[in-house]
């Protein structure tokens, strides 16, 4: 088998078990030992999956692993029809992949304003923060058909579309420009009990400089990013174990509270 057939076969074993809402006992295949093969399998993924990215999650590459693979951050996909609008006093429902891995984190979200144009070199502090129309509160879930995908190190996240399955969009920041992250705070409870706290002070250098990373990311890439498209920006209050049939509460002090509830995936048909 060829290097790029090799490549092949892990992005269909993944878009499959995806489209099918069916867990995968071992990572398909071997794992890739960069960061750039990881995004070469998600870019076949993205080609084939049947929906469009509208937006973009942004974590955080462990220390141990950042000497290595020459990287604090990495990226992957959120696709339209895994965004859901937050409703105050409603839970949303969403999908979860059982025996694989899900998660509920705490996220702030940053709108893009303009068309990112793909030519220029890397994006300054102040074009980034020109090019922030909005800061979001949201829940990034992360989800894959891999239960041990955050054990298995970043290469094997970034691999499966950056282990991210959705997110819940709330609303818009009240005079986020002037805002100090330590003073974003946030607290986040599943099935009623308090699990991790935090602000946007979490996020190293705060929501901008994760929106930041994703904008070079993007042109490093060739990914074209539209006007609208969203970021989120990384976990505040930790990455929380979720399984299907309970329940979590995300709350934005000043801001809103998230709910959402969640139930087992049964395949493409709930965007799985």
């Amino acid at each position: 088998m060829t290097a790029v057939a090799a490549l092949q076969e892990i992005s269909k074993a993944f878009t499959g078990a995806r489209r099918a809402a069916r867990a995968l006992p071992d990572y398909p295949g071997a794992i890739p030992e960069d960061l750039a093969t990881s995004y070469a399998i998600q870019d076949l993924s993205l080609r084939a999956w049947p929906d469009q990215a509208v937006g973009w999650k942004v974590g955080m590459v462990p220390p141990s692993f950042r000497a290595a693979l020459g990287a604090e951050r990495l990226a992957g996909p959120i696709f339209s029809r895994r965004v859901w609008q937050a409703v105050p006093g409603t839970p949303t429902t969403v999908p979860v992949f059982v025996g694989g891995f899900a998660a509920v984190e705490a996220e702030f979200v940053v709108r893009l304003s303009h068309d990112l144009p793909l030519a220029g070199g890397h994006v300054s502090a102040e074009e980034a923060t020109y090019l922030a129309a909005a800061m979001h509160v949201g829940v990034e879930m992360a989800g894959s058909p891999l239960a041990t995908i955050n054990q298995l190190g970043p290469t094997v996240v970034a691999s499966d579309f950056g282990n991210n399955a959705g997110l819940i969009l709330g609303p818009e920041i009240p005079g986020w420009r002037e805002a100090d992250p330590a003073n974003l705070t946030c607290r986040t409870l599943i099935d009623g009990k308090v699990v991790g706290e935090g602000s946007a002070a979490s996020v190293p250098g705060g929501p901008l400089a994760a929106f930041r990373f994703l904008l070079d990311h993007a042109r490093s890439r060739g990914l074209v990013l539209r006007a609208g498209t969203l970021v989120s920006t990384g976990a505040t209050t930790g990455i929380h174990d979720i399984g299907a049939g309970q329940s979590a509460r995300v709350e934005f002090d000043g801001v809103a509270a998230i709910e959402l509830v969640t139930v087992a995936a049964t395949g493409e048909g709930d965007g799985a």
